[in-house]
């Protein structure tokens, strides 16, 4: 099965030292690592520390592109700060989900976990035995979480679509709100020429 991974560590240079160790054999009968990205939660933002790429060409032909690179791209724009904010809040909009809150979400669930500084392994795997990586990562204190690949591709290109709307609208309100300032600059020299030709025109009469 197409997982994502996420191994969310305690210790940060564990983190470094587990994504080395899987990447010396990202290849197993039971297992196969296609990328890998240890990222960091900083000041609201996620930061990518390291990575690994199988070399096979990704979706959009950049070092983490694709799925992982998609999914990043989510976690570290407006959509990952909110959630890491509000841990929850989309879920939490969804009304009768059942069983599909199963798969709710890789993006709140690490935006959520990862607190100020902490890291975690993100990864695209193929897994007929999950305690392939487990048996792996064991000697590292993390907690290990998967989703399913598809399940959060369409995740993923739906919150990218949230991500374009909500920087349409933030345009048209800029826009708006220039609009809006600039014809109240309009109306005050508008004003203000008033005054001069009805001061100019007292003046002028009272010279007659």
């Amino acid at each position: 099965m197409q997982n994502i991974l996420a191994a969310l560590f305690e210790i940060e240079s564990e983190g470094f030292q587990a994504l080395t160790t899987l990447s010396k054999s990202p290849v197993t009968d039971k297992a196969t690592i296609l990328q890998m990205a240890l990222v960091k939660r900083e000041a609201q933002t996620i930061t990518v520390c390291d990575s690994f790429n199988s070399g096979i060409r990704t979706n959009d032909d950049t070092l983490l592109g694709g799925l992982l690179g998609g999914l990043l791209g989510v976690l570290g724009g407006p959509i990952g700060v909110l959630l890491m904010g509000s841990y929850g809040a989309l879920a939490g909009s969804v009304v009768d989900a059942g069983d599909a809150l199963e798969d709710t979400s890789l993006m709140e669930a690490v935006a959520g976990k990862l607190q100020e500084g902490t890291v975690a392994l993100i990864a695209l795997v193929d897994e007929e035995d999950e305690a392939v990586l487990d048996d792996k990562l064991s000697s590292f204190k993390a907690e290990i979480l998967r989703f399913d690949a598809a399940a959060i591709a369409e995740q993923v290109e739906e919150a990218q679509q949230m991500q374009r709307e909500m920087a349409r609208q933030a345009r048209m309100q800029l826009r708006e709100s220039r609009k809006a300032d600039f014809q109240k600059k309009v109306e005050e020299k508008r004003a203000k020429l008033s005054a001069d030709f009805a001061e100019f025109k007292a003046k002028f009469k009272r010279k007659q």
